[in-house]
């Protein structure tokens, strides 16, 4: 693999994760004090877990979109492909503020299901340039299903 196949999947790597823990500064004090107020939905798994899990799907998102940055695309393809991608990263970015820097549950829930889309659209469009990066996709979009399941216990649950 060459250096600038490398230093590109790095960089996506690294943008991903930097969103995670960007967003994740809107946990730090809600987890500790009006998350343990909700009354939580079946299957809600412990705190910790989401902090195993996401940094996993970060850096699988990370790598995905670097295989796809790496391809040799036509223009058009790539920033297509990547415009994309980063759209599904913001609004991954934005459910965490959502949820628990605003306490707005309904709009979070919202926002995730369209998270949800934008990740399938990712994945199909990842897939066909790599059938690799599209694949590394499939658990973060899992994931983010399992998450619309909470976000819509949390709403049904709390309103």
């Amino acid at each position: 693999m060459r250096l600038q196949a490398v230093v590109r999947i790095i960089l996506m790597v690294v943008l991903c994760c930097g969103v995670g823990v960007i967003s994740g500064f809107s946990t730090k004090n809600a987890v500790a004090g009006w998350y343990t107020t909700l009354t939580k939905p079946p299957l809600n798994p412990p705190s910790w877990i989401f902090g195993v899990v996401w940094p996993v799907l970060y850096v699988l998102m990370g790598i995905a979109a670097g295989i796809v940055w790496n391809k040799p695309l036509a223009g058009k393809i790539l920033y297509t492909a990547l415009g994309i991608f980063l759209c599904q990263l913001i609004l991954n970015g934005l459910w965490t503020p959502l949820f628990f820097g605003l306490h707005r549950i309904g709009w979070a829930l919202f926002e995730i299901i369209a998270l949800w889309g934008s990740i399938l659209v990712t994945l199909i469009v990842f897939y066909f340039q790599s059938k690799l990066a599209g694949i590394l996709l499939l658990p973060y979009l899992l994931w983010v299903a399992f998450a619309i399941y909470l976000n819509a216990g949390f709403w049904l649950l709390n309103r």
